[in-house]
């Protein structure tokens, strides 16, 4: 790929690491990646993406700017309060990469949408704030052949895990879990969220960053992927831990013996997708 003066100069600083260089420069311009949720944790994950050069973003999200949204969502602002996320999301990231193509999807996620919304893209960074939302962007993902890059953050807490069970190795039955083989089944009875309980503005910047680093790694190929871990952060005492995971045989998403074939036969709390931090 021929890049421009104006190229060269923008993304000086991946071009002189081995491990990106003109190739996966090149490679990240040709990217595409659905961010779900343009809230706490998309904020910072859509604006290092625009900044890196992935050539593509869509944004779903079909909620408006709130004024406590700013205490964290740093993509937006006060004028945009109002606005719908999308729209001020696209506004910024323009002024950031104007070579970012960014794609508007303007709708609540949902069984019946979400296989579809991913087609086209490479991959799925989550960024939503309920476990209806996790897991059905889990299975979805599965289903669909996508791998997904997933963070959640309450309080002071945060987490961060990649999935990609669907390029799991045969002969490797315990490597490469996806969402439900460490979390289990869909709790019945939805959990406390950040409304509920709070959560320092930084920590999503924190998160949201770094799985700005994991989205680019994956697409690049590069160092060591998070599948098989969970990336654990106390911000309190400024510790991360970082847990090994394996894949249950008894999964019935990606198991040997699963039952999940397609999104409608899973019950999905559709009230609460997409629901962003």
């Amino acid at each position: 790929m021929e890049f421009s003066d104006d190229q060269i100069h923008r993304y000086a600083r991946h071009l002189v690491l081995p491990e990106i260089g003109e190739d996966g420069q090149a490679k990240l311009l040709g990217s595409k990646v659905l961010v779900i949720g343009a809230g706490g944790l998309g904020s910072p994950l859509l604006l290092y993406l625009a900044a890196a050069g992935v050539g593509t973003l869509g944004v779903v999200d079909d909620d408006a700017v709130d004024l406590s949204n700013l205490q964290r969502q740093v993509l937006h602002d006060t004028s945009s309060v109002g606005a719908p996320k999308t729209q001020s999301a696209a506004a910024r990231l323009a002024e950031v990469n104007p070579e970012v193509k960014v794609v508007r999807h303007d709708v609540r996620l949902a069984p019946g949408n979400a296989i579809k919304l991913m087609r086209g893209y490479d991959l799925v960074a989550d960024g939503s704030d309920n476990f209806p939302t996790r897991f059905l962007l889990n299975d979805a993902c599965y289903l669909a052949g996508k791998t997904l890059v997933s963070a959640a953050i309450m309080r002071f807490d945060g987490q961060i895990a990649t999935y990609k069970a669907h390029a799991r190795d045969s002969a490797e039955t315990d490597t490469d879990p996806c969402y439900r083989c460490i979390f289990g089944a869909q709790p019945e009875d939805p959990k406390q969220s950040c409304a509920d309980v709070g959560v320092m503005g930084a920590l999503a910047g924190t998160m949201g960053s770094l799985q700005a680093v994991e989205v680019i790694k994956e697409l690049l190929g590069i160092g060591e992927s998070l599948s098989g871990s969970i990336l654990l952060y106390d911000a309190l005492g400024a510790t991360f831990r970082k847990i090994k995971t394996k894949a249950d045989p008894a999964c019935p998403l990606c198991g040997p013996q699963a039952t999940i074939r397609d999104l409608d036969s899973v019950s999905y709390n559709e009230r609460e997708a997409v629901c962003t931090v």
